[in-house]
Formats: C-alpha cells, structure tokens, sequence
C-alpha cells in the first residue's frame, strides 16, 4: 500500500488542515492540547495529521459551530468509543454463545443417544 492510500499515515501539517477545513490552526492546537485527537510529530516537532484525525477534527468542528466546547466534545467522543467497544463485545459474545448452545446441543443428543442404548451397563455391542 502506497503512503498516500494509508488513512493512517501522518501526512498533513497544521497549516493543510486548518486550510481543508477552514478552521484556525489555534483551534487544531487547542484539539490537540486537551487529546481530542493526538497527532504525531516530524523530526522538526510539526504536527503531522492522518486522515483519519482530519476526519474526526472536521467532527469536532462541527460540534463546536453548534456550540458544544472542546471538553464535552472530547467525552462525547469517549463515550462513542466506548460504546462501539462494548457492541464488538456485545457481538463476540453473541457468536461465543450461539457456539456453547451448538455444543450443549451436540452434547445432548450423545446423552440421549447413550440413555437410548442402555445407558453405562451395557456396552455398544450388545
């Protein structure tokens, strides 16, 4: 994959961003101080965004125009992660427990099949 086919991959400076989404750069300072999103830094210590983060900044600028501050942007966003994180684990257990109810299913049809042909005193070739 190619540098910039990567959503990942740190590639736009302060100055690109605050151009793309019409925003001061003093409001991507202001993101970045209170973690909003966290981008990296070039060996000159410039901020460099990925396109996912410019994603989640335009996010947060549209919060803000709407008036929410930074801080309950940021826990807006926190509870949002967390939330996905518990429906992935709402739906690994889902897949988990249609799996035991498989199991206990194919356990208990051996049960009766062994019930059915007698049970421990007799053997299989009776």
């Amino acid at each position: 994959m190619e540098p910039f086919e990567d959503e990942n991959i740190p590639l736009y400076t302060v100055g690109q961003v605050a151009q793309m989404l019409a925003v001061k750069q003093a409001f991507l300072r202001r993101v970045d101080e209170l973690r909003v999103v966290s981008p990296q830094r070039s060996a000159g210590g410039q901020r460099r965004y990925t396109r996912v983060e410019i994603r989640i900044i335009r996010q947060v600028a549209s919060m803000a125009d709407e008036g929410m501050t930074i801080p309950a942007i940021r826990r807006i966003m926190e509870l949002e992660q967390q939330l996905a994180a518990l429906t992935r684990q709402r739906d690994e257990l889902v897949v988990r427990l249609a799996e035991v109810s498989s199991e206990r299913d194919r356990l208990a049809q051996q049960a009766n099949a062994w019930l059915f042909r007698g049970g421990p005193g007799r053997s299989e070739e009776e």
